[in-house]
């Protein structure tokens, strides 16, 4: 019961809060220029806003900074892979406090500071161990799942990665009724797909909203970034061996935008229940992004094509042999399947976010893989491509 002549809930008292504080600062901003500077440093300081969230837990969001501490806590498992940089460190300089499960210690320390001192926290955990999963979202109110794997493994293979972690995930997130939770899966997911990959990850996606129906799902597109797999791959001299002539199409997205996008949707109940086809605003092929790639670089790296009936067999064998990736034969698989976009599925555009094309990235990141004569040569101009495209190129052998 409410004691008289006080507000009776928490968004009156923090409003009543600053109000009171706001007039004192006046008093004495009265009486003092540099008063009245103070007043307006702490009159920011009360610009936050408490939030009630759907199990009815009152949380204070602010306006954002390394150093703002907010009421939020967010688990993202599998945070030491490639998205999960980006995203954890929009979180942890929004004041939400992070909570990363773990595997490898050497694995996670870049993530350390990601935000201020106290906001990212670490706690080690494993797929099959239950208790250390409920252990990591039992006191979160956002819970990421960007778990997942390319290829298999001698310890897990994809439908222990994709189908029984996303449901020991999910179970620990129903058990505590968390408020939020974002599975990330992929594009092109299908049941009948003949991509074990986007099998296993169409399967999460049904055993997560069968478990927890308000669950937010995901799907981007290939990402390209500072640690990406694609770019980095085509400009590297180990990627020697490819197959479908490198003719499969999709809509690479950046990263960045990606993060973006899953800390609005974190932060947005009204997306819960929803599903998201995250991707880039322009279509390409393999090829024409390998060609991207080698006129940035200013070099040319040679493709050896093989058929998928050599291709598939071949990186089977070396996967199972090899201790680090070479590929698999899932991965040949999916060279043969271009990407397909759900058309009832929300979009960027649903986020006001506007994605960039991968065209504009490729001096930022490949810029380190060119010889010392060419590794300050800035990038094409718009109208040096124009130039460029009014002359026909003919090689002396030709």
């Amino acid at each position: 019961m409410a004691m008289a002549g006080l507000p009776s809930g928490p968004m009156a008292l923090h409003r009543q809060l600053c109000r009171q504080q706001s007039s004192a600062l006046s008093a004495v901003s009265a009486f003092s220029k540099p008063a009245g500077a103070l007043a307006s440093r702490q009159s920011r300081r009360c610009m936050g806003d408490i939030t009630i969230t759907r199990t009815g837990k009152p949380i204070l969001r602010t306006r954002g900074g390394r150093s703002s501490l907010g009421g939020h806590t967010a688990t993202v498992f599998g945070a030491t892979g490639f998205l999960g940089r980006y995203i954890v460190n929009r979180l942890a300089r929004q004041g939400i406090t992070v909570i990363i499960p773990y595997r490898e210690e050497m694995a996670k320390r870049h993530l350390k500071v990601s935000g201020d001192l106290g906001r990212v926290n670490f706690i080690e955990s494993d797929l099959r161990n239950t208790a250390s999963i409920e252990e990591a979202v039992r006191h979160s109110d956002i819970v990421y799942n960007l778990v997942g794997r390319n290829y298999p493994t001698k310890n897990f293979d994809l439908e222990d990665v994709h189908v029984e972690g996303t449901h020991r995930i999910a179970s620990a997130v129903a058990k505590y009724d968390v408020d939020r939770f974002i599975h990330v899966s992929s594009h092109s997911v299908h049941p009948e797909s003949p991509s074990e990959f986007y099998r296993t990850k169409w399967q999460s996606e049904q055993v997560a909203r069968d478990i927890f129906p308000e669950t937010t799902i995901v799907r981007p597109a290939p990402m390209f970034g500072f640690e990406d797999r694609l770019l980095h791959r085509l400009a590297g001299v180990s990627n020697v061996l490819t197959s479908n002539n490198m003719e499969e199409r999709f809509w690479p997205v950046h990263a960045i935008d990606v993060g973006r996008a899953l800390e609005k949707i974190g932060l947005d109940d009204s997306t819960a229940g929803q599903t998201f086809e995250l991707f880039g605003p322009k279509n390409y092929s393999m090829k024409e992004i390998s060609e991207l790639v080698d006129r940035e670089i200013v070099k040319k790296r040679r493709h050896v094509n093989l058929p998928k009936a050599i291709a598939a067999p071949l990186f089977g064998v070396l996967n199972k042999l090899l201790w680090w990736p070479v590929g698999s034969a899932d991965e040949v698989e999916r060279e043969y399947l271009d990407q397909f976009i759900d058309k009832n599925a929300k979009t960027f555009k649903d986020l006001d976010i506007e994605p960039g094309d991968i065209a504009n990235f490729t001096f930022k990141y490949l810029q380190a893989y060119r010889s010392s004569s060419y590794f300050d040569l800035p990038p094409m101009t718009e109208r040096e491509k124009r130039e460029e495209k009014k002359y026909l190129h003919v090689l002396d052998d030709q």
